[in-house]
């Protein structure tokens, strides 16, 4: 949309800090607009009550503020790891799993109180501002999309702070200084991106780590757990079962503690340009291995293979935001399918930034140890592999006649 345009109400992914508080005044005097505030609690590690003070001290009349933990794991954040989802061989979506449920609470909220149009705080050089507005617009094809960072001329903190003094909107103390990074966080990950950290060579300071112990500072002694598996998705930590959200936030706890999941990367955004950011993903490290573990003896060889063969585009689906897409949830479909076997439990050592598999059991084993011992056995004929190596050989012997 563009400025002027007529819209009636709006609903704003609101949270409350000084970017998206500056939204929403902008919003107020530019469109003319009702304001609905949407603040969801995500794992950010923050209070968010705080957020609905402030909405109130703007003039906000509608304002929802939830906990959407529970939903955000359950339905988004073990999907992916069912698939064994991961970007360019390094990045677990900590963001691009969230995107997607802030997206259908919008569209929601929308709906139920008569909204015409969304709105959101991401800047248009990032995947946020893709990934948001493709949920949006799969949702509600006809819903009125607006993106200040696209539109006003507010292009630095400096301008930023100067229009919320101007119209009395509080600013924290520690955001009239610079921050030496951008920090976006829920009970996935926590990543940080920018200024200090554009350049790739130089070393992160390590006030960047806030939800991981840097490795050379965690414990010289080996923490072991269990994991036990049903359908793919984690149900208990040490034999007690918890929910979703409490099962990622214990093991956030146990891999910050151990110096797990710290990440700096360059990944390639969606839009074209490279970025570098530092991820901090403890409880998903852990879960990642132990899930690749636990498909390791239950997942037959074809089946693991051939989902490993899809898993680089249903990453490449999410980080570009086509989570509500018919590709994605066709390939969803399968990993479900295949997810029905892996069930049991896995044992790990953590320890200074490892993650160990030391046992994996299952009632869907296909490991057969009187198939594989070295010893004798009377179940397998080794001089069936003559047979097997030769037809396997053909084509490269033919080869080899015709002179290549």
């Amino acid at each position: 949309m563009k400025m002027g345009q007529d819209v009636n109400k709006v609903v704003l992914a609101y949270s409350g800090g000084l970017d998206t508080s500056v939204i929403l005044k902008w919003l107020q005097e530019n469109y003319g607009c009702e304001v609905v505030t949407f603040t969801a609690d995500l794992g950010q590690g923050e209070e968010i009550e705080p957020a609905r003070a402030k909405a109130e001290m703007l003039g906000i009349k509608e304002i929802y503020i939830e906990d959407l933990r529970e939903e955000f794991v359950r339905d988004y954040v073990f999907p992916v790891f069912r698939a064994g989802a991961i970007y360019e061989g390094t990045y677990l979506l900590g963001t691009s799993c969230a995107r997607p449920l802030i997206a259908k609470r919008q569209i929601e909220i929308a709906a139920e109180t008569g909204a015409d149009a969304v709105a959101h705080g991401a800047t248009g050089k990032g995947n946020d501002q893709v990934r948001f507005e493709l949920g949006y617009y799969a949702l509600n094809p006809d819903i009125n999309i607006i993106a200040p960072w696209r539109e006003w001329e507010l292009t630095s903190r400096t301008t930023l702070i100067d229009y919320a003094e101007k119209h009395q909107i509080p600013i924290p103390k520690d955001k009239r200084g610079e921050p030496p990074y951008s920090q976006d966080a829920n009970l996935l990950h926590i990543s940080s991106e920018g200024k200090a950290l554009e350049d790739p060579w130089v070393e992160p300071d390590e006030t960047v780590y806030t939800r991981v112990v840097p490795p050379w500072r965690a414990p010289d002694e080996v923490t072991e757990i269990t994991i036990d598996f049903k359908g793919g998705n984690p149900v208990a930590i040490n034999g007690q079962k918890l929910s979703p959200a409490e099962l990622l936030a214990q093991l956030n706890e146990l891999g910050g503690a151990n110096g797990i999941g710290i990440d700096d990367i360059v990944e390639n955004r969606f839009i074209g340009m490279k970025s570098r950011g530092v991820y901090e993903t403890p409880g998903g490290t852990i879960l990642f291995t132990a899930h690749r573990a636990m498909e390791s003896i239950t997942l037959d060889g074809g089946a693991m293979h051939q989902k490993d063969e899809l898993m680089p585009r249903y990453a490449e689906l999410l980080y570009n935001g086509f989570w509500f897409a018919p590709e994605r949830e066709m390939l969803q479909a399968l990993v479900d399918e295949a997810s029905r076997r892996v069930n049991g439990t896995v044992r790990l050592k953590l320890y200074k930034g490892n993650v160990m598999v030391t046992g994996r059991k299952s009632p869907n084993s296909l490991y057969d140890a009187d198939m594989v011992t070295f010893e004798e056995d009377s179940v397998y004929n080794q001089r069936d592999a003559e047979g097997f190596i030769r037809l396997n050989a053909l084509r490269l012997r033919l080869l080899n006649r015709l002179g290549g």
